[in-house]
């Protein structure tokens, strides 16, 4: 009699400590299952895809502080394309400085106006004289804002008998503005003026 209730006790005994053991097992396997999830969500969200030319390409978020240099140059040089990238055709002309005045501020307009006053534009279009730039370097002082930039670049002046190549040197400031479709980075260009534009080479064509 004593020793089948021992035997009962034992195998409870044996249970409680069976049952015990897979509580805590199941619990540790469920706290793991919970981090490597967590993990995996923080992981994911990371990640962006960007849609380019049918293509999906990943690409990775992060604090805007990390990217200002970068999207600050990319800024700088968007600007300078679109405001010197230039062809006979007043459509192109229009589209491409409109393009330019949204990421800048006044100063580039007055610049602008003054070309357009003086005939700049006009006599592209009548002599056929297309201009396109290339950027040789950007440099952006994030640690004081608002940011000072200097741009040099080339601009070549290609005309029906000559191609012009000029040196061009321009500074600014960059300081923060909304995001939009017409301003990709949220910056505006402030205080722009041009340092130097004096020719370089002329090659007959």
């Amino acid at each position: 009699m004593f020793q089948k209730t021992k035997n009962i006790d034992a195998a409870f005994r044996h249970i409680r400590l069976f049952s015990l053991l897979f509580l805590l097992a199941c619990l540790t396997v469920a706290g793991i299952t919970i981090v490597k999830s967590y993990q995996l969500s923080s992981q994911s969200q990371q990640k962006v895809f960007i849609l380019a030319n049918g293509k999906a390409l990943e690409a990775y978020a992060a604090d805007r502080k990390d990217n200002i240099p970068v999207e600050a140059r990319d800024h700088v040089k968007m600007f300078h394309h679109y405001f010197f990238t230039l062809d006979p055709d007043d459509k192109v002309i229009q589209s491409n400085i409109t393009q330019a005045l949204y990421l800048a501020d006044a100063s580039a307009k007055q610049q602008y106006d003054n070309l357009k006053e003086n005939g700049y534009y006009t006599n592209l279009i009548a002599g056929n004289i297309s201009q396109e730039i290339e950027v040789d370097s950007i440099t952006i002082n994030t640690d004081v804002y608002p940011f000072y930039f200097r741009y040099k670049g080339r601009e070549k002046i290609i005309r029906p008998t000559t191609i012009v190549t000029r040196l061009l040197i321009t500074e600014g400031y960059l300081r923060n503005v909304s995001r939009s479709d017409n301003n990709a980075h949220g910056f505006l260009i402030e205080k722009w003026r041009t340092l130097e534009n004096t020719d370089l080479t002329t090659q007959t064509r």
